[in-house]
């Protein structure tokens, strides 16, 4: 049968499922955050201990030098404490990135419709 037997044409279509997806991930980069070694983790260890036994940052610090323990680039500690205070508050801040970077995102899916397109 020809088109003009009957007066019309058949019109063909094709249809696509359309949909959008949002993936969101920490796995794609590359970080040292969680590097650190056994020496610093006992270093960090004390240096909490004797903080919750109630000791100034400049009693541990005074601590620290009169055993001979030297910070973890093999220097004395300073007389102000700040050192000390400063492996505290940056072992926090490494924990609060491990958590962040160790995080998992549930994929977000954004609207599905199906498209219809005419086949020339």
């Amino acid at each position: 049968m020809s088109e003009g037997d009957f007066g019309f044409r058949e019109t063909k279509y094709s249809h696509f499922l359309c949909f959008s997806i949002q993936s969101r991930t920490n796995k794609l980069v590359y970080s040292q955050t969680c590097k650190h070694t056994p020496e610093q983790q006992k270093l960090y260890e004390l240096i909490k201990s004797l903080n919750e036994e109630g000791l100034s940052y400049r009693r541990i610090t005074k601590y620290l030098n009169e055993r001979g323990i030297p910070t973890h680039t093999g220097k004395k500690w300073g007389i102000t404490g700040n050192s000390v205070y400063s492996v505290l508050k940056k072992y926090k801040e490494r924990r609060k990135k491990l958590e962040l970077l160790n995080r998992e995102y549930e994929p977000v899916w954004g609207k599905m419709e199906v498209r219809w397109e005419k086949v020339v």
